[in-house]
């Protein structure tokens, strides 16, 4: 990964060149399918979209839960932040208006008891200096101690050796602001634990966040279920172009035509190339008779579980901040709650809370009881400090969402697989080799890469 250099933008291709017009195959309707979907139709192509599942979006979508409100949930507590530049630029490209679907707010990573750090909405460096001066329970040596490694981070041009950990890259800080600030950080952005998880993907992330335009390191939390955020617009959009969305169609093979024109057929059909934005593992399923070593190293990546715990408290009962940080340790597996009748207040919730643990190696009964005494414990100190009143003995399980192989172990020496294993092939997805860790801005850059990548194949 080159961090030195500038990263020229990645941009959907507008122009329409129907004299190089080629009928795409694209199998899979997550965020990465439905991105190169969009960039092969803005480019001119004739699209075919396969998703295998009875819903678009992937592993981010929405969950109907039967029940005295009949919630729409989402598969999972998702957030995107102001860096997501691909997925921003994509959304507003079908129609999405962000101040309607993205709650933006400086980055906060508040404890209940009022502690820890915003940054305003700032370039660099004085989105970081103000928020390190102006963080709440830290002693002056951890603010200290904070400052020099964010320097020492940007004069190494925000790289490090491959083989370190975002501990290793860390050493130096005090436990203080492992604990606050970049323990939370990693596992939200990489789901990895900090001791085990990439140092320079970490890095990476860090430096579009920090060093981005103002605004970069901002909190983007859906006002709508996933859903209506980017697959349903998706697909609209793409409907309206021409392009054949179909749902519930499983590709059992592949066939490859040699020696001929088109080179490809998919269910039937045929086309001149094709696009596989799968789950990793449907992916090495299909591109196995045709590159086994890709398959079997595809087969080779490890994976994380997240969990997300939907918790009804009182209606009355509102979060100071619509996402807090919480001290999480193996007791207590939750690191972050999302307000959602705060952030979704057209779905008229109040009270719904999601706690969201990332990295989770907890059997699921284990898992809800623990987050179920953090939420006790979370209104017993939102009462102590004036927020709301003790409840804790008015609290509701509603759903528990555990994604067993939510994103992959985003470890030092992790090889992941490239976009093209095959001739007139590309693969996108966010596994797939790239600089992000396992996030929707990795699925949807992965996404206009492979459709780049057609371009160059024979």
């Amino acid at each position: 990964m080159e961090n030195s250099s500038p990263r020229p933008a990645l941009r959907p291709t507008a122009t329409v060149n129907h004299k190089h017009s080629q009928k795409i195959a694209i199998v899979g309707a997550g965020w990465a399918g439905l991105s190169a979907a969009i960039c092969a139709t803005q480019a001119g192509h004739q699209v075919t979209l396969f998703e295998a599942s009875r819903h678009w979006g992937g592993r981010a979508r929405s969950l109907a839960i039967q029940g005295k409100n009949d919630w729409v949930l989402d598969n999972g507590q998702h957030i995107l932040i102001g860096a997501y530049h691909q997925s921003l630029r994509l959304m507003k490209s079908v129609g999405v208006q962000e101040n309607l679907a993205l709650w933006r707010l400086p980055l906060q990573l508040i404890k209940p008891d009022g502690t820890g750090l915003v940054l305003k909405n700032l370039p660099f460096p004085l989105n970081l200096l103000w928020g390190i001066a102006t963080a709440k329970g830290w002693r002056l040596i951890d603010k200290l101690r904070l400052l020099q490694k964010a320097f020492e981070w940007q004069r190494n041009t925000f790289s490090c050796d491959a083989h370190m950990s975002v501990a290793d890259v860390c050493q130096g800080l005090t436990p203080t602001l492992m604990q606050d600030l970049i323990d939370p950080l990693c596992v939200a952005a990489l789901n990895t634990p900090s001791e085990e998880a990439s140092g320079r993907v970490f890095l990476r992330v860090m430096q579009d966040a920090l060093l981005g335009p103002a605004g970069s390191a901002d909190l983007l939390l859906p006002k709508q279920d996933l859903g209506q955020i980017f697959p349903h617009a998706a697909i609209e959009w793409l409907q309206s172009k021409g392009v054949e969305c179909r749902l519930g169609a499983r590709i059992e093979s592949l066939q490859w035509l040699e020696n001929s024109t088109p080179s490809w057929q998919v269910d039937g059909a045929f086309f001149d190339r094709v696009v596989v934005a799968t789950t990793a593992s449907e992916a090495a399923r299909l591109i196995e008779p045709f590159n086994a070593t890709w398959s079997a190293q595809t087969q080779q990546i490890e994976y994380e579980a997240i969990a997300t715990v939907y918790i009804q408290a009182p209606e009355h009962v509102q979060l100071p901040h619509p996402m807090m940080a919480l001290i999480s340790n193996k007791k207590a597996p939750a690191q972050f709650v999302f307000d959602r009748g705060l952030i979704c207040k057209h779905a008229n919730t109040p009270g719904l809370l999601a706690f969201v643990a990332s990295a989770v190696r907890e059997s699921k009964p284990v898992l809800e009881d623990q987050v179920m005494q953090q939420a006790k414990d979370l209104l017993k100190t939102l009462g102590h400090v004036g927020h709301v009143g003790h409840d804790a003995d008015q609290l509701q399980l509603i759903q528990t969402v555990v994604e067993k192989r939510a994103t992959f172990a985003c470890t030092p020496h992790l090889k992941r697989p490239s976009a093209t294993p095959y001739p007139s092939m590309s693969v996108c997805g966010d596994y797939i080799e790239g600089p992000y860790p396992a996030t929707l801005e990795g699925a949807v850059m992965s996404g206009i890469q492979a459709i780049q990548a057609l371009k160059k194949l024979p």
